[in-house]
């Protein structure tokens, strides 16, 4: 096992005081030392929010893009460099509002990335306003009279996509969301985890006390390559939200698929001579 340290940045943490992310940063260094990956092997992209801010809180290669976008860059990545670890750090409105079309379709591709989000069910950085998932009804900042929306159930549009890895984690436990990113990043393809992580300014619904005693642990007899029990899985919330390994479907990758990605070295090892090129301007002159 690395040594955590190697991964601490001199950045100022600029998270409110009890917020949920400072129990994930750690457990995602702690992750990485127990998988062994130097920093150089591994990259956080991330979005806009209180979530998106992780890559200037570790010490790896990060990309810090816009609002709902961080899918795009991170595949990009990948697909020039299929030897380096991706991971996607972003929260519940910058991946499944801004974000939901790019997140639909970084599933369809498959591309081998672990994609984690940070989900208190509320817009944090901007203040409080409903996010897609905060529950109907809920009183917000700018929702006086309650949030008129149905929720979204993320990982039952993850299951309904046939995503290759969902799980979902809790940030108030350690071990078990080390073990959850572990097995995330380890898998080979689109995972996605939805980390429960509560805002303790803007959401005083979802607390600490709520999510422990309103979720439970899937136990060993739980099955999850059974497509039709996962989703049903997936949907359930007011009875009890499952944490653990939803959803798991083994199938190629994006870049298994094309084979002069899959084939030869990384693109960004590769010799390119641009006098290439010109075959393709024939068509032009």
């Amino acid at each position: 096992m690395l040594d955590v340290k190697m991964y601490d940045s001199k950045d100022e943490i600029a998270w409110c005081p009890g917020c949920g992310n400072f129990s994930i940063l750690p457990a995602l260094k702690q992750a990485l030392a127990e998988l062994e990956l130097e920093p150089h092997e591994v990259v956080v992209a991330s979005g806009i929010g209180q979530a998106a801010k992780m890559p200037h809180y570790i010490t790896v290669n990060g990309f810090n893009g816009l609002h709902g976008r961080a899918v795009p860059p991170a595949t990009g990545i990948k697909i020039a460099n299929k030897d380096l670890n991706v991971i996607i750090h972003s929260g519940d409105g910058d991946t499944y509002g801004e974000g939901g079309n790019h997140l639909i379709h970084g599933i369809r591709r498959n591309v081998n990335i672990a994609h984690f989000v940070h989900q208190n069910q509320i817009y944090g950085l901007t203040k409080g306003q409903g996010s897609p998932t905060t529950t109907k009804g809920q009183k917000t900042t700018m929702q006086f009279d309650g949030v008129r929306m149905d929720q979204l159930r993320p990982l039952a549009l993850a299951v309904s996509l046939d995503c290759s890895f969902v799980a979902r984690s809790f940030s108030g436990d350690k071990e078990h969301l080390v073990s959850i990113m572990k097995q995330a990043i380890t898998h080979k393809g689109y995972a996605l985890v939805d980390i429960l992580q509560p805002c303790v300014i803007f959401n005083h619904v979802n607390t600490y006390k709520w999510y422990k005693e309103n979720s439970y642990y899937l136990d060993e007899s739980y099955d999850p390559t059974d497509k039709v029990a996962a989703f049903q899985k997936a949907l359930e919330w007011e009875e009890g939200v499952p944490l653990g390994v939803i959803y798991k479907n083994e199938k190629p990758t994006y870049i298994d698929g094309v084979p002069y990605l899959n084939e030869g070295p990384p693109l960004v090892d590769r010799k390119w001579d641009p006098k290439e090129a010109e075959k393709f301007m024939e068509d032009f002159r």
